[in-house]
């Protein structure tokens, strides 16, 4: 398991609602926080290591010795009023990149947790930035997409050496084509949703 950098597809499909958990499922989310933890993020979306289901993981101290091991299965958020503000993003699919982002300053969370239990929650600051960010990763949505025309024109190069790069190492037949892809989603999907 590895996570995907730009612009591999995986990254843009809309995943598909979890229907069951097993213990194989629990073991991937254990190397998900693995992954996470590694690159030093505070969050990531099951697509973002090419696993095509509506799930993400949190933990804000991005160390498994600190803070809460979150994670959002099946999450809808609605958008209370509040406001938004504007903040830096990065993202663990886009290394080195960051960018301002505005966003809604609070939001209420539905989802389910590990264990199958609903539960909502009211969430300000940079714990709903990354799970508006999250979520958005399982809607194929990336935070560049979210930047002003203004502030993406700035990052435009950046983005083109990701789709270089991708271009390049999918020419060797390093990273799987589409096709493969589809398989693979299709095996998780027939498995969880």
């Amino acid at each position: 398991m590895q996570i995907l950098t730009y612009p591999h597809p995986t990254l843009r499909r809309v995943s598909k609602p979890l229907r069951r958990v097993d213990a194989d499922l629990r073991k991937t989310i254990r190397q998900m926080f693995d992954l996470m933890y590694a690159a030093k993020g505070i969050g990531l979306a099951a697509n973002q290591v090419d696993l095509p289901l509506r799930l993400f993981i949190v933990n804000l101290e991005a160390k498994p010795d600190a803070g809460e091991e979150l994670v959002f299965i099946n999450p809808v958020i609605s958008l209370p009023r509040g406001g938004s503000e504007e903040a830096e993003e990065g993202c663990l699919s886009l290394p080195g990149l960051y960018g301002q982002v505005v966003r809604p300053k609070q939001v209420r969370l539905n989802a389910y947790s590990l264990q199958g239990k609903e539960f909502e929650a009211e969430l300000s600051g940079l714990f709903a930035r990354c799970c508006q960010h999250e979520l958005d990763h399982l809607d194929g949505v990336l935070f560049p997409d979210r930047m002003s025309a203004t502030a993406r024109a700035d990052i435009q190069e950046d983005l083109d050496v990701f789709e270089t790069d991708f271009a390049s190492r999918r020419g060797t037949g390093e990273l799987p084509s589409d096709e493969e892809l589809a398989r693979g989603w299709a095996q998780w999907e027939g498995k969880y949703a």
